[in-house]
């Protein structure tokens, strides 16, 4: 049986890095031949920066190139092996992300069939396999994040911190996870030279989050405790370890290229602000006000929904990290003040991982909400190329596509969180728990 497991997601894998060929030699051909461009022009971005880091250069003369310079670093063989190694570096990324989702999925206790079903949402969403193979990143900081979901399932802390902050280094936006992992790391769920008991698939209640998922917070006589309890020693590793990490790294990078790499790979994505390609509902006032510097008022008010969400969201969940992430995520994107169709991935590829806790049905809501969804960003596209390709004059129409793909993009979200099991990943220690009782009284 578990010969035949194995065998299935092979052949799974193998499928899928097929496609993945097939869509990078079609690209090649589609960018001779066609007007449009099957290439992200990101990739050409990443390419440019990388021909210059391998002449010596800062790949910040490349204007545009806002990402860390390991992006470039990586795809320095596009200069001398193929100029598409990027892409397939993106793509092996891709199924590894795949790979690392039935991985996560039988630790929890996933049955296989349900397992694969869930894969083949991630390596069979046509926006995900054409997300590599057109040359875009993303698929690198996904597997990251995998990676570190399985390093903390298996009590690798330290390498989970190694690995967080690498991944916060190179793209900010996972930095919201770090609170649902400070929370997770407890004492109830990790005791001393002993592996944490993970929580079975089977033994999930047929309930939805929204009974059983809120953590419940210390009163005003047990506040001073609630605080001091959270300094553990695997907490604070944990931030020494990944702060550390991120510091270096940049630092470092700051060494090389100075103020060019701190204000183009760090800062630029803490305050940008981008009037074109946006689905954010702040779009029109910054398009308005794109010429004047934003007050501090105006920037607070755009990151006070999101912080409010993110710790409602973080404080409900954290104990069920994955669908924590999953549910951040969402958020994250839906309520940022630029908003991309690259920036979906984000999400993509933490849902496969929550599939197998919902109550949630393809043919009846599941369905509904995949369209509501779908047609929502179709709207908001159809007004956008209006703009975009016709020279219209449609940003009102654009703007309320844009409030209507928030409200979309915020019923999608509730509908998950009501039709999810909760279920903590960790079970909690009895011995932790009878210890803390006896502590108590």
């Amino acid at each position: 049986m578990k010969t035949m497991a194995a065998v299935n997601l092979r052949s799974l894998l193998l499928f899928s890095a097929f496609l993945r060929f097939f869509l990078i030699l079609y690209g090649e051909w589609q960018d001779a031949h066609m007007e449009v461009r099957y290439t992200d022009v990101d990739y050409l971005v990443f390419s440019d920066a990388a021909a210059l880091m391998a002449k010596g250069d800062s790949p910040y003369k490349r204007s545009t190139y806002r990402y860390s310079p390991l992006i470039a670093f990586l795809l320095i063989p596009n200069s001398f092996l193929h100029p598409s190694w990027g892409k397939f570096l993106f793509s092996a990324s891709d199924l590894l992300v795949g790979f690392l989702i039935h991985k996560i999925l039988k630790l929890r206790g996933v049955p296989e069939k349900l397992s694969t079903y869930s894969v083949m949402v991630w390596l069979f969403n046509p926006f995900t396999f054409t997300i590599g193979t057109r040359g875009n990143c993303e698929p690198i900081v996904c597997a990251m994040v995998l990676w570190i979901i399985v390093c903390l399932m298996n009590d690798c802390l330290i390498q989970a911190a190694l690995w967080y902050g690498f991944v916060v280094h190179l793209r900010i936006y996972p930095i919201v996870y770090a609170l649902p992992i400070i929370l997770v790391l407890d004492p109830l769920n990790f005791q001393p030279s002993k592996k944490p008991t993970l929580t079975d698939w089977s033994a999930r209640k047929p309930q939805v989050a929204k009974s059983s998922g809120r953590r419940k917070l210390p009163d005003l006589h047990s506040l001073w405790s609630f605080f001091t309890s959270m300094f553990t020693w695997r907490r604070l590793m944990f931030g020494f370890i990944s702060g550390s990490v991120f510091f270096i790294s940049t630092g470092f990078f700051f060494y090389l290229y100075g103020w060019e790499f701190l204000n183009e790979a760090l800062l630029y994505h803490l305050t940008r602000t981008d009037p074109r390609h946006n689905f954010s509902i702040y779009f029109y006032h910054i398009y308005l006000n794109y010429e004047r510097d934003f007050s501090i008022l105006e920037k607070l008010v755009s990151f006070l929904p999101q912080i409010m969400v993110q710790l409602a969201l973080v404080f409900c969940f954290a104990q069920d990290f994955p669908f924590c992430f999953f549910v951040q995520t969402v958020a994250f994107v839906a309520f940022n003040k630029v908003i991309t169709a690259q920036y979906f991935v984000w999400f993509f590829c933490l849902l496969p991982l929550i599939l197998p806790w919902t109550n949630m049905k393809l043919k009846g809501k599941g369905l509904a909400c995949i369209l509501l969804w779908i047609g929502a960003q179709t709207h908001w596209l159809l007004w956008g190329y209006l703009l975009e390709f016709k020279g219209k004059n449609v940003f009102i129409q654009l703007w309320i596509a844009s409030l209507l793909f928030l409200a979309a993009n915020t019923f999608v979200l509730t509908s998950i969180i009501r039709q999810h099991n909760y279920s903590p990943v960790f079970r909690h220690s009895q011995h932790g728990v009878s210890n803390k009782t006896v502590k108590h009284e």
